[in-house]
């Protein structure tokens, strides 16, 4: 039986907080079995993890996959390195993009999509200390606004 839709594995909940996401891809990842199978106990960490570009290849670095607990000797690398799978042209474009300037590629999130692991891979700028600030400000304001509404809908006030 096939799996239908999206299941998130991990997110990395910090990348929108200290970077400004400029635009996203979505990318196979290439993995071994024993992987797969600890993805489907819904274990892994998108925390250290980073996308480089070497020899018009993207790869994963960082990502941590932790053992499977029913695996023999064939059981995979926890941190190992992991290829990306995209299309040409999406590849010839991030590279483009990361030598012009000063972007990054990170990695948003990891989920299953019809039984197969995607991930979906930001190109980003680092924020400054004074961007974080200002985005904390207005999300605080955002949802007061929102609070007010709510309140006003009801009658309360």
């Amino acid at each position: 039986m096939k799996e239908k839709g999206r299941k998130v594995i991990a997110s990395n909940k910090k990348a929108k907080h200290i970077y400004s996401i400029l635009e996203t891809f979505e990318a196979g990842v290439a993995l071994v079995g024993t992987e797969v199978k600890s993805l489907r106990e819904g274990k892994a960490s998108l925390v250290d993890a980073y996308a480089t570009i070497d020899d018009g290849e993207v790869w994963l670095r960082g990502l941590h996959v932790p053992e499977y607990g029913h695996g023999t000797w064939t059981n995979h690398a926890p941190r190992r390195t992991r290829k990306l799978l995209l299309h040409r042209r999406e590849i010839d474009k991030l590279v483009g993009k990361t030598k012009e300037s000063s972007l990054t590629l990170v990695p948003l999130s990891m989920y299953f999509s019809d039984g197969k692991v995607k991930l979906e891979l930001a190109l980003a700028k680092g924020k400054q200390e004074h961007d974080k600030r200002q985005d904390l400000a207005k999300r605080d304001a955002d949802r007061e606004v929102a609070r007010e509404l709510g309140r006003r809908l009801k009658g309360i006030r």
